[in-house]
């Protein structure tokens, strides 16, 4: 029985995709199977996985729309053990479109329903908003990681997306846990991302992944040539901090069961 991972965080820039992209290859290189969900309209995943997003006909809108089955949109990428749901900019319309559906948080959940028996994990990359997109993906995610940039507007709007999840957890989702939060583009020569850090880490403690993602020149490189860093450079600093994040991954989930 797989597990649904959400990545989200209304904040635009804290390395959700790049979170999403570099888990699943990590997870994919330890031999589990993945599949990575594209639920943000920009379609970043898509191309961070060499996928031309302009030759995509069939993705998450279709899913959402339920005029075909999960298993009808899946593609195989080039890293080992991972498939994609990809996205196009067709998404956009699926917010407006689905506001007089009935069941309209639930159509994710739904289609995707399935799937869990084929894969061990499930990750899905959600828009920059807390919009009905993101609201599918967290009603349908066992989970939710947390990225948080160590800037310094880091823990602006964290506090509107933990009420998000506690409202989500009241109707629509009682499972929904937060697997852990995430802080991404360390460096630490600065005083201020050790600032970030240790402020993070006293307010929410035990929900903080031990692995901190830090700025690495590699690691932004990797997109434009449309692979995961563990691709595009398995040996540099970005590529050891998610594999880092993989086996924590892993490793409380091994204990949770």
């Amino acid at each position: 029985m797989g597990k649904i991972i959400a990545i989200a965080n209304q904040k635009g820039g804290v390395g959700k995709t790049t979170t999403t992209v570099n888990l699943a290859a990590s997870l994919g290189v330890l031999e589990k199977k993945v599949l990575l969900i594209d639920a943000d309209p920009q379609a970043n995943a898509t191309s961070g996985l060499g996928i031309d997003v302009d030759t995509v006909e069939l993705g998450t809108y279709q899913l959402l729309e339920h005029s075909v089955t999960a298993k009808e949109i899946i593609i195989a990428t080039d890293s080992p053990n991972l498939d994609l749901i990809p996205a196009h900019i067709d998404l956009v319309a699926v917010e407006i479109e689905l506001v007089d559906k009935d069941r309209r948080e639930y159509k994710m959940k739904e289609a995707i329903a399935d799937l869990r028996d084929s894969y061990d994990y499930i990750l899905i990359d959600c828009a920059p908003s807390l919009g009905l997109l993101t609201l599918n993906a967290l009603t349908s995610a066992d989970s939710v990681i947390i990225p948080i940039q160590c800037e310094y507007f880091a823990l602006e709007g964290l506090g509107k997306l933990l009420n998000t999840i506690k409202s989500i957890q009241k109707i629509h989702n009682p499972d929904l846990d937060i697997e852990g939060m995430l802080l991404t583009m360390f460096d630490s020569r600065l005083r201020l991302s050790n600032q970030v850090v240790e402020e993070v880490r006293k307010h929410f403690s035990d929900m903080v992944f031990d692995t901190i993602i830090q700025r690495n020149v590699r690691l932004s490189e990797a997109p434009s040539y449309g692979e995961s860093i563990i691709k595009y450079d398995a040996s540099s600093k970005g590529a050891a901090n998610y594999l880092n994040l993989a086996n924590e991954v892993l490793t409380k989930n091994k204990a949770v069961v």
